[in-house]
């Protein structure tokens, strides 16, 4: 049993820290308890339920980014920062990362990355409703993507038996399937999350509705 006071930061950290092991399913009140070796009723002077736990996890996990955002920089390299930014919180707490997606946050940290994404876009030449529209784009796009990197999504590769191995594919059914087999299990997600963002960044550049003529 630790001799540390308890307080919300190290509730949420043990939280963040079962989340990691087991996922968000395994957190609890009386575990979170167990897990500090105190009294689960002690819990409740520092955090009221399970649910502003789980906001907490996400919370301290987002407020980890730092966003280094250099407001005079071209529109485009904001975004690729901002982007990136976001990414971050997949490589030291993939599993929280689905709580940071999946909760609705109106505190600062949760509020942040959207107002400066917002005030990119229409920095860009977006009207409100576009730029709320590009914003929830990149958004489906970056979520997916962290999804995928955390192997919560398909890869629609074919099946491997083993590491070396994976189950024959008809070729006469399926001829690009067995022909990219091996581009399909292979992933470069760092490539990959770049190789989107550019995409998704060279199609809102030529969009009509964005005004000509804004940096």
């Amino acid at each position: 049993m630790s001799s540390e006071p308890l307080s919300r930061a190290r509730i949420v950290a043990a939280a963040i820290d079962l989340v990691e092991r087991e996922g968000a399913d395994a957190v609890s009140m009386r575990r979170i308890a167990a897990e500090l070796g105190v009294g689960v009723m002690s819990l409740y002077n520092h955090v009221p339920n399970k649910d502003a736990l789980l906001n907490g996890v996400a919370e301290a996990v987002l407020s980890e980014i730092e966003f280094t955002d250099d407001p005079d920089a071209h529109w485009t390299d904001r975004v690729r920062a901002q982007a990136r930014a976001f990414r971050q919180i997949a490589h030291g707490h993939p599993r929280s990362t689905m709580l940071v997606v999946s909760r609705q946050l109106h505190s600062n940290a949760g509020l942040l990355p959207v107002e400066r994404a917002l005030a990119t876009l229409r920095g860009a030449g977006f009207d409100g409703i576009d730029a709320v529209r590009v914003l929830r784009l990149f958004i489906a796009f970056i979520v997916g993507s962290l999804l995928r990197e955390v192997g919560m999504t398909p890869t629609f590769a074919p099946v491997r038996t083993s590491a070396d191995d994976a189950v024959e594919v008809d070729p006469a059914l399926f001829p690009e399937v067995s022909a990219l087999s091996s581009l399909l299990h292979d992933c470069d997600h760092e490539a990959e999350f770049d190789f989107g963002v550019e995409l998704l960044i060279q199609a809102i550049a030529v969009h009509p509705a964005r005004r000509e003529g804004i940096r």
